[in-house]
């Protein structure tokens, strides 16, 4: 697939000039931490050393009080309570975060997790009537229900409060609940709004904590649990979300959770990055709720017993593969589908098929746009109706395409970049009509290339062991605060360069420096058909700064993500919505 790569907005001379003189670090540096608002050494030294303290109060988050009073309240009848969340990694750490701090102090603790297929995503009535049948007068709903409007008056009529902790954003009306804790709610005055459903639980925990007057210190063992929610639920790694996943992944390499120890043993990987629990351990977790129960993922989270704690890890191991058996097969079968209606003709993908699992079926919407890039919707059937997954590409909001498509849907939610929908069998023809109509008409051209955002032109000669020490403290990257991507111009080849792999797919490059001398090795995962552009002459590269270990020997390397022959035009840069070459 071909890229176009876009060079961020740089720093002004000035304020770089200024990162430059108060750090001591070299102008690639000090630009990249202009770019991310960082401009004094005060703020350098907040950014680089994360600190507990700049949590916020968890009082200024609207209801917190009134969440924290019901608490307690049903804590001293000895009501019993119920945990509830979703399917997915938000949902089931933030129930098992939630659990396993209220265990230790309150025992009449029930959680619940809804079925995917039979019930659906968010609140559901079918755990409204588990809670009443189990005589539960409380309800701790976790990274959903800010929108449960009908449900939570139905568990009121029932005898049954909800405490909603929630990071949607929510509809023109709040639910009728005790508490409804959600940053994104317009009269919340909480400083920080891009918390994950986790982060909200853990905040609801942290006032109660406080009220109960316990140590901060003894709230650190859970936040593994809260990074593997903000790494998994791709929240902006900024702010709050940045201090709770850098210690997080300091617990989480702690290994003193068993679930993530024996998660980590079997991959063999010693310290794990989010970028690692975003594609090793979310997925597993996924798979209990995509192929047969989220509740599954809530017992291996919570578990403490080893013996039970490896065959729960056994059985989400053989899900996962399921899952990728599925992905796979279903992904071929759109594809196929696609090729036949005529892709190259369409302004987005849309394909059904009733046999679909829809527990992949966003994944395949995914794997879709890999290779055709163009929003995509995947339908399959679930009870009497379509439900359906979108995914969409950079810069297009695939929620507002729903929007305009509304008459024929019978419901959607979702955000720019993912949605789910339900429609009824005789309506697919029409939406799918109507989708196209609307992506077409309002698709902007560049939204029509996928591209590579790059955000600062290095030399190899800027990569020392200085640079790299520093760059490694920007972490955890994460949406807001990726892992910077560099773009070296004019490379031409030792010599040394080659493909690689078992199936030679692979590209394992060794360029230099003309000029200078200075080399550089780097790996271009399934970029083997790039090796011709280095016999042709200098190539420009963007890649991600890393280092290689072999044989007890350290060298930097690029992750080498595209490649193309020199030229002035390869990097464009945006200006008032617009592309424009970048010399």
């Amino acid at each position: 697939m071909e890229y176009n790569w876009i060079l961020k907005p740089q720093a002004s001379a000035e304020e770089a000039a200024q990162v430059q003189t108060a750090l001591g670090i070299s102008p690639v540096l000090a630009n990249l931490l202009a770019q991310r608002g960082i401009t004094d050494f005060e703020g350098a030294k907040a950014f680089f050393r994360p600190d507990l303290r700049q949590l916020h109060n968890p009082y200024l988050m609207q209801d917190m009080d009134k969440a924290v009073e019901r608490i307690l309240k049903a804590m001293k009848l000895g009501e019993r309570i119920l945990i509830y969340g979703d399917y997915d990694v938000d949902g089931t750490t933030s129930v098992a975060l939630m659990y396993d701090y209220l265990k230790d102090t309150y025992p009449h603790l029930v959680t619940y997790i809804p079925d995917r297929y039979k019930e659906g995503y968010g609140v559901s009535y079918a755990g409204i009537d588990f809670a009443h049948d189990n005589e539960i007068t409380l309800i701790i709903a976790l990274d959903c229900g800010v929108k449960a409007i009908a449900q939570v008056a139905y568990a009121n009529e029932r005898g049954i409060d909800f405490i909603i902790c929630d990071h949607h954003t929510p509809g023109d009306a709040l639910p009728n609940a005790v508490a409804v804790l959600d940053p994104k709610r317009t009269d919340c005055s909480y400083p920080y709004k891009e918390l994950s459903g986790c982060g909200v639980g853990f905040k609801l925990i942290q006032a109660l904590h406080e009220r109960m007057g316990g140590d901060f210190q003894t709230l650190i063992p859970l936040l593994d649990l809260l990074a593997v929610s903000i790494g998994s639920d791709i929240v902006p790694i900024t702010g709050e979300n940045r201090v709770l996943a850098y210690f997080g992944m300091q617990v989480f390499n702690g290994r003193q959770r068993q679930a993530f120890y024996q998660m980590a043993l079997q991959v063999n990987k010693p310290v794990f990055t989010i970028t690692d629990v975003v594609f090793i351990i979310g997925p597993r977790i996924n798979a209990a709720g995509r192929m047969e129960h989220g509740r599954i993922a809530v017992e291996l989270l919570t578990a403490k017993d080893p013996q039970a704690v490896a065959a729960l890890v056994e059985r989400i191991n053989s899900l996962n593969q399921t899952r990728k058996d599925l992905d796979k097969n279903i992904t071929a079968a759109a594809l196929e589908q696609l090729r036949e209606e005529g892709i190259e003709k369409t302004a987005a993908s849309v394909v059904y098929d009733p046999q679909w699992s829809k527990g992949v079926i966003g994944i395949v919407a995914s794997r879709l746009i890999e290779n055709y890039y163009k929003p995509t919707i995947v339908f399959t059937k679930s009870g009497e109706k379509l439900a359906g997954s979108a995914r969409s590409v950079q810069g297009f909001d695939v929620y507002e395409a729903l929007d305009a498509c509304s008459d024929v849907l019978e419901q959607f939610g979702g955000h720019k970049y993912a949605a789910g929908m339900t429609l009824k069998p005789e309506n697919y023809t029409a939406f799918k009509a109507k989708f196209q109509a609307v992506v077409a008409a309002t698709i902007l051209p560049e939204q029509k290339v996928p591209a590579l955002e790059v955000d600062a032109v290095a030399t190899l000669e800027d990569f020392t062991a200085k640079f790299y020490r520093v760059l490694q403290q920007f972490g955890p990257f994460g949406p807001e605060n990726m892992d910077p991507l560099f773009c070296v111009q004019n490379l031409v080849d030792t010599g040394k360069s080659r493909v690689v792999g078992a199936d030679k797919s692979h590209l394992k490059l060794d360029v230099k420096n003309v000029a200078t001398g200075y080399s550089i090795g780097g790996i271009g995962f399934k970029m083997a058909e790039k090796y011709a552009l280095l016999e042709k002459g200098p190539v420009d590269v963007i890649g991600h700064l890393d280092v290689n270990v072999f044989r007890g020997e350290t060298t930097f390397q690029l992750r080498v993500l595209d490649i193309k022959s020199s030229a002035p035009e390869n990097l464009i840069i945006k200006q008032n919505q617009k592309l424009t070459t970048a010399i």
